[in-house]
């Protein structure tokens, strides 16, 4: 059945512009609040739905502006013999080339089939849709979609009233799935008439003064009536509309009962029964009402796994557990601007999926800061309960995520960083500078519009630590040390670091006479980070140290180093 190539808006809501090429499966729109999603979900609606009026208001225009008309174009491939058929629509179908995304009238051998639905509402707020073709314009030609097509290829949405498809209704799921339709008139009547005389007969009853008191006004008046009136149901008032046969359990009770989560899940299934008929379907807000073990049943049940995919599905969600089991090739990012809306896909490339699989939450938000490790996530998170604590902003609350890299190649921040950028978020990348990135590629990420906030010269997270915070902070941090680790591997470490020149006692006593020298400083800085045996080489641990000691301890530390950690929330402040 019928897939959607391209979708074109024009002044709808909050969108004064957006070209977008949607895969021919799964499409997850993401991105932050009031990007736009949930309004292209609406306009596919909107244009391809099988509605005869929509009712339409002034705010549905891009700020108002009523003079510009909203146009929503949704220009369909993969066409069936009806659609193709040159009596019913020769004048509309035009050729799609999906390498170059250029549809044309005049269409080229290797250019696919497609016609184009276009929704246009002017300032008089009426809907008209048109079928798009240049030639039919030229000689004043003006169509759309036969209703039974427009039926046809009208999507499925999933919404807060997805229980209107467990009813037989009009464009519900149910009659989609077969041609079966039950002829439920007879039986229907044959109800009424019977519920219409049962009550009668227990209304005489319950009524009877009442009845006397008309019977015998009528005969005084000289109405006609007679003299045994009856109290029954209005026949008009036994009336059954669409929904009249809807689904029931075992027990007879109705379907529209169960959760929202059960109630998405089976009218999804239903829709893949339904794909011959109808394979375009709505979702909005995937998660809600779902467990994460459900969204992943719903997304196996929606083809998010298979080749070729059985529906084309867009949908929008908030989920890390959606993004985890979705391929890049299925997540597209929602970008506003002033002046266009663009939809990025975010693909595979570049380690990409990796960074979704792990911190499915960065691409969540609209600001991302990518640690060269967990010290660096444990450090900003701790001082960030701090400051919270204390008055700030939460990073989180101003839309700030946190990715690790795990270290390693000293390039790997910015490889993550740079194809976060390119998918339109701000990213900065803190790092260590104890192993330094190749100069050209961390050249071009802040060129790109990337920021950096490297520790000082040759230091790492540790050697910073321990070189600018005073010494009772650091006095702090080796009693942490201790508690986490025992005296006897954190002595081991400064004996081995400064070749048995010193160890944990000698520091300890210099602490308590004249201060710790740079020179133990420098040493504790090495062995916090012993390799593979790092002090505080966890979030966790990181976190804690960060939040009770440095955070603490921040404001009479080194003047340098305060700066770089106030370079890192200031940063995430920023719009």
């Amino acid at each position: 059945m019928a897939r959607i190539r391209v979708v074109e808006i024009t002044n709808f809501r909050g969108i004064k512009q957006m070209t977008w090429y949607p895969a021919a499966g799964i499409n997850c729109l993401i991105g932050p609040g009031d990007s736009g999603k949930s309004s292209i979900l609406d306009a596919i609606d909107l244009c391809l739905g099988a509605r005869r009026s929509i009712q339409f208001t002034d705010a549905d225009f891009h700020l108002l502006d009523v003079e510009t008309p909203i146009t929503i174009a949704v220009t369909l491939g993969e066409l069936n013999d009806d659609l193709k058929n040159l009596d019913a629509y020769g004048m509309y179908v035009r050729g799609f080339n999906a390498g170059t995304g250029v549809i044309d009238d005049e269409p080229e051998r290797d250019a696919e089939t497609v016609l184009t639905v276009k929704l246009t509402v002017a300032s008089d707020l009426e809907p008209t849709w048109t079928l798009v073709s240049e030639r039919a314009e030229a000689q004043a030609l003006m169509r759309n979609l036969s209703w039974s097509d427009r039926v046809r290829l009208a999507p499925t949405r999933i919404g807060a009233m997805a229980d209107y498809h467990l009813g037989w209704r009009r464009g519900s799921v149910l009659n989609r799935i077969s041609e079966e339709r039950a002829d439920t008139s007879a039986a229907l009547a044959k109800a009424a008439r019977d519920a219409r005389a049962a009550f009668g007969d227990q209304a005489q009853g319950q009524l009877g003064e009442t009845l006397g008191i008309v019977a015998a006004t009528a005969k005084e008046l000289g109405i006609p009536i007679g003299e045994n009136i009856r109290a029954m149901l209005d026949a008009h008032s036994v009336s059954f509309s669409g929904g009249t046969i809807s689904l029931h359990d075992e027990d007879g009770v109705p379907l529209r009962g169960l959760g929202i989560g059960s109630t998405r899940l089976l009218i999804t299934g239903l829709q893949r029964k339904a794909a011959a008929q109808s394979s375009i379907i709505l979702i909005d807000e995937l998660e809600h009402g779902l467990e994460p073990h459900r969204i992943i049943r719903l997304l196996d049940s929606l083809g998010a796994k298979e080749t070729p995919p059985p529906l084309q599905v867009f949908m929008t969600t908030h989920s890390p557990v959606a993004l985890r089991e979705l391929s890049g090739n299925q997540l597209f990012v929602t970008r506003a601007s002033p002046a266009r809306h663009e939809v990025r896909v975010v693909g595979i490339e570049d380690g990409i999926q990796s960074t979704i699989r792990l911190y499915p939450d960065a691409f969540l938000a609209p600001k991302v800061i990518v640690c060269e490790g967990a010290s660096e996530v444990g450090l900003i998170r701790g001082l960030d309960q701090y400051r919270t604590a204390n008055g700030s902003e939460a990073i989180t609350a101003q839309g700030t995520a946190l990715v690790d890299c795990g270290g390693g190649d000293a390039d790997r921040p910015f490889k993550r960083a740079a194809a976060l950028r390119a998918l339109g978020y701000r990213v900065a990348v803190v790092r260590d500078d104890d192993k330094k990135p190749t100069a050209a590629v961390e050249t071009a990420f802040i060129a790109d519009g990337g920021t950096v906030v490297a520790w000082r010269d040759g230091r790492a997270l540790e050697d910073e630590l321990f070189l600018g915070l005073t010494d009772n902070g650091v006095g702090k941090l080796l009693d942490q040390a201790v508690e986490l680790h025992g005296e006897e591997l954190v002595n081991d470490h400064i004996k081995s670091v400064s070749q048995n020149a010193k160890d944990l006692n000698c520091i300890r006593t210099e602490a308590l006479i004249e201060g710790i020298t740079h020179e133990s400083r420098v040493v504790l800085g090495k062995a916090a980070r012993t390799k593979k045996a790092g002090w505080f080489k966890s979030v966790t641990w990181m976190e804690n140290v960060a939040r009770d000691i440095v955070g603490p301890d921040l404001a009479n530390a080194d003047a340098d180093f305060r700066a770089l950690i106030n370079r890192i929330f200031a940063w995430s402040v920023d719009a």
